[in-house]
């Protein structure tokens, strides 16, 4: 029988020590030492046979002699069409053979659903579906709400990971998903699933698999409480694409952006729609974002924000109102409170509005997290149009950001924003004096008016 040693890990990047430690000697991050069980005995090499390969990694070229940069021929990588076109996009065109994908996102958000739903969708190729945290029976339930049969699918639901490499030997996918990494466990450790060890060793080992068999491997990773991947740092290191599957479960909106990705740009982002039958791909969010009975009322301004590379027009409603306490209220969903603290600073000092004893109340429609900082001119607006009862022009949009000293600063991507609002019909778009020289105002038909102070801007909203 092996020997049982206990041994100390780092949380957060998986080094190894013999001691316990307050301060990781790799990293330098404190308090993060976890004590584990681990074995004496060696991996043994694994007896499946194929294409699957669990011993040492073999890359391109390891055998050759060291090449010259100019000698080395680029061959661009045929991508593995997903049949979905926002995943498709956050990818950067596709799957890469051989890459490792980690989707990561908050319990119940719906990773599994996004995974199953698209696996269903490829027909010409075999998939081997792992699941470590539903049975054959909850999958099938999913996929008849899904609405989808596919005989190329595999379901395997098996939490050890040698038993997994046997079902690939057997079946040799052609695309292995695993969901999810923290429920998988090698016996050659003797910790539980989900230690440090466990997940860095079956990643480690899926990793191999990957690059050596060409096969294409996502995984499904938990979060913690403070939104990180939930084990070892290294996790995220060693895959090729780290995806976020985020938004509000009280919501209909999922966004799906890149964290990471090294074939491709983390500026793309995809947005869903959950439904009862599953997650449907919003091609123009800008009309979904924006309600239709918003005429007349106060508090209510529409933003051109982009988020990542896809522009799109966003309802930013505030709410101001005599604070009943010694200390006013400042509330925000989907926008930075630090920076709405800010903006209120800017209304006060250089505007000379008096917002320190009232209660402000912000909310981005949708659920959605908007990081733009284009969406100032946005918020400022709704909030004194809210402490003036008095309603912004339906028709109109704005973007632009706001600087400590009251100016509107320029924007980046500013023609996609102001065709953005003229494709939904809007008759007229504010944007910042500066940057905005180069933009030829005659190629679209919505008024585009420069301005370059907040109170220039109000002027022009609330005349």
């Amino acid at each position: 029988m092996a020997k049982v040693k206990t041994a100390y890990f780092c949380s957060s990047c998986g080094c190894e020590e013999p001691k316990w430690f307050g301060r990781c000697p790799s990293c330098g991050e404190w308090a993060t030492c976890v004590e584990e069980k681990v074995s004496d005995k060696k991996s043994s090499p694994s007896k499946s046979s194929g294409r699957v390969h669990t011993g040492a990694l073999t890359l391109p070229g390891q055998k050759e002699r060291p090449k010259r940069l100019s000698e080395i021929e680029a061959v661009e990588e045929k991508r593995i069409d997903l049949h979905d076109a926002e995943i498709n996009r956050v990818l950067g065109g596709g799957l890469v053979p051989g890459s490792m994908v980690l989707l990561g996102g908050d319990p119940g958000i719906g990773k599994s659903t996004l995974l199953l739903q698209t696996v269903m969708n490829i027909h010409d190729r075999k998939v081997l579906y792992c699941s470590g945290e539903e049975s054959a029976y909850q999958l099938k339930l999913r996929a008849n709400r899904l609405g989808g049969e596919n005989d190329h699918v595999f379901v395997a639901c098996e939490t050890n990971l040698d038993e997994i490499f046997l079902h690939i030997a057997n079946i040799e996918p052609d695309i292995l998903v695993v969901d999810s990494i923290q429920t998988i466990a090698t016996d050659d450790l003797e910790s539980a699933a989900g230690s440090v060890g466990q997940v860095r060793e079956c990643a480690s080992r899926l990793l191999k698999f990957a690059k050596e068999s060409d096969t294409p491997v996502i995984l499904v990773g938990h979060i913690t409480k403070e939104g990180a991947i939930a084990g070892p740092k290294v996790l995220e290191h060693i895959v090729d694409t780290v995806l976020q599957f985020e938004g509000d479960q009280h919501y209909m909106y999922r966004i799906l952006r890149a964290v990471k990705n090294r074939f491709g740009s983390t500026s793309e982002l995809g947005i869903y729609e959950m439904q009862g039958n599953g997650l449907r791909q919003v091609v123009n969010p800008s009309e979904l974002l924006l309600s239709s009975n918003n005429q007349g009322l106060s508090g209510v301004a529409i933003a051109a924000a982009i988020e990542g590379v896809r522009p799109f027009l966003i309802e930013t409603q505030s709410l101001v109102s005599t604070s009943a306490y010694a200390t006013p209220m400042r509330s925000t969903t989907g926008f930075d409170q630090r920076r709405l603290n800010m903006l209120l600073a800017v209304l006060e000092k250089k505007v000379g509005f008096k917002l320190g004893q009232k209660d402000v109340f912000l909310n981005i429609a949708g659920g959605l997290k908007v990081s733009d900082p284009a969406m100032d001119l946005a918020v400022i607006s709704a909030i004194l149009s809210s402490n003036m009862d008095m309603d912004i022009d339906r028709q109109t949009c704005l973007c632009g950001e706001v600087g400590l000293s009251g100016e509107i600063r320029p924007v980046s991507r500013l023609d996609q924003r102001i065709q953005e609002a003229e494709k939904l019909g809007f008759r007229r778009i504010l944007v910042p004096a500066m940057g905005s020289k180069s933009f030829d105002a005659s190629r679209v038909k919505i008024e585009v008016i420069q301005v370059s102070r907040v109170d220039e801007a109000f002027r022009i909203l609330f005349k």
